[in-house]
């Protein structure tokens, strides 16, 4: 059979694990932007060991961010919100352009994060 358009597939078991933003992080393509033709990005990230340092505070240009965390946690500083420790089952929507920091998470941190678009910039503070 023809493969359906739209359709994505990812199982763990053969789930690879890439470079992306972040060089403390591992990033899982969940293949969204494929089946979405970029209009929407999905990766599960994972931590590469824990970190008490706090990264540049930063913003993206995009749309909608989800961040939804399935293990461990992370701490954020947001402009005009302040501190945010996220934990396991913790959800944010980070608003288009707000400024933030990761300040630290923990070795086992691994969240959810779904974008749109799926390819966005971004910029340092």
């Amino acid at each position: 059979p023809l493969p359906v358009t739209g359709f994505a597939l990812s199982h763990e078991r053969e789930a690879v694990w890439d470079e992306g933003l972040r060089g403390y992080f591992a990033y899982r393509d969940l293949g969204v932007a494929t089946a979405t033709g970029g209009r929407v990005g999905a990766h599960v990230i994972r931590a590469r060991g824990g970190s008490e340092t706090a990264d540049e505070t930063h913003h993206h240009a995009l749309e909608f961010q989800l961040v939804y965390v399935l293990r461990g946690w992370v701490d954020f500083e947001y402009a005009g919100v302040g501190r945010v420790r996220l934990e396991a089952g913790s959800s944010v929507v980070q608003p288009p352009g707000i400024r933030h920091t990761e300040l630290g998470h923990s070795e086992d941190l691994e969240l959810l994060e779904i974008t749109l678009p799926a390819q966005f910039e971004t910029a340092t503070v």
